[in-house]
């Protein structure tokens, strides 16, 4: 696969299909890479990538932080994620793309439409991450971590990095950083790196209880068509994707639970509203 430097930062992504460009975010949380739209979760069964990219051009790449991408441990916000994807979009001399994104890729794909709303011409926001069960779970990840470095210390947290292929999501000691540890040699004072962890932990998760990302009053001025699929599970609320629908005012919400999505129905559903965007007058300029 090729490479980019986007926002500083060398990522690894791909371009499949062919078609108008469609920019996906991809799912897995602190893991999210090319793969896991063909092998992560719901994804694997529903085949989503291999019937989109064939009608669309497909970017998908490896979230800063995970699977060959590079990183940087620093404060990281949603804005980071978002000119990851955006800067990918400048590489490639896209001008305006469909956006997706599954897991917590919604609330990075939100963060896109909000900063650079010129750049995306509709939003597919698939079984957004979020609900009060969500935001506990990533806190206690991060507790966890914490601890462990703080009781081992920051030379023991990088040893068990290279001694092991865990994700931050599996092994929670290992940090949201994980990959970076894995794969550069790293210069920062333990104190610096817990900093760093309490305020990328503060950012990304800890001011509600619902989907992470823009404030609701920004995404109700955000006249970008969205299509909506709920997740219904402890990271993936049904009351997230509910939320987002009551918060962006051209959104539609395909209310089906994920266990009467298919393999057939839900590519179809989404290429159906993909088709109907570019259509759309009001989506300004069919790509």
């Amino acid at each position: 696969m090729p490479f980019a430097v986007c926002d500083g930062i060398r990522t690894r992504y791909e371009l499949v299909g062919d078609g108008p460009p469609l920019l996906m975010f991809s799912p897995g949380g602190f893991n999210a890479t090319v793969e896991n739209w063909s092998t992560f979760s719901i994804y694997k069964r529903l085949n989503l990538l291999e019937h989109l990219s064939a009608h669309y051009t497909c970017v998908v790449f490896d979230k800063r932080e995970s699977g060959q991408s590079g990183g940087r441990i620093e404060q990281v916000t949603w804005s980071d994620y978002a000119r990851q994807g955006g800067a990918l979009l400048d590489q490639l001399e896209i001008e305006r793309a469909h956006v997706m994104g599954g897991c917590i890729g919604c609330s990075i794909a939100l963060e896109l439409a909000e900063a650079r709303p010129p750049r995306v011409a509709s939003l597919v926001l698939y079984s957004p991450a979020g609900g009060p069960r969500y935001r506990i779970t990533q806190e206690g990840r991060f507790a966890e971590h914490v601890s462990y470095v703080e009781r081992h210390g920051l030379s023991a947290v990088v040893e068990l990095a290279r001694s092991s292929d865990k994700s931050f999501a599996q092994d929670p000691r290992l940090g949201p950083w994980v990959n970076v540890l894995r794969t550069q040699d790293v210069d920062i004072a333990q104190g610096a790196y817990l900093s760093a962890t309490f305020a990328t932990c503060e950012s990304l998760f800890l001011d509600r209880d619902t989907v992470p990302g823009p404030q609701p009053e920004l995404l109700m001025n955000r006249e970008i068509p969205a299509l909506i699929v709920p997740g219904n599970d402890a990271n993936h609320a049904l009351s997230a994707a509910h939320y987002l629908h009551e918060c962006l005012p051209r959104s539609e919400l395909w209310n089906v639970v994920p266990e009467d999505q298919t393999d057939e129905n839900a590519p179809q559903r989404v290429l159906e509203f993909l088709d109907q965007s570019r259509l759309s007058p009001r989506s300004s300029a069919a790509i």
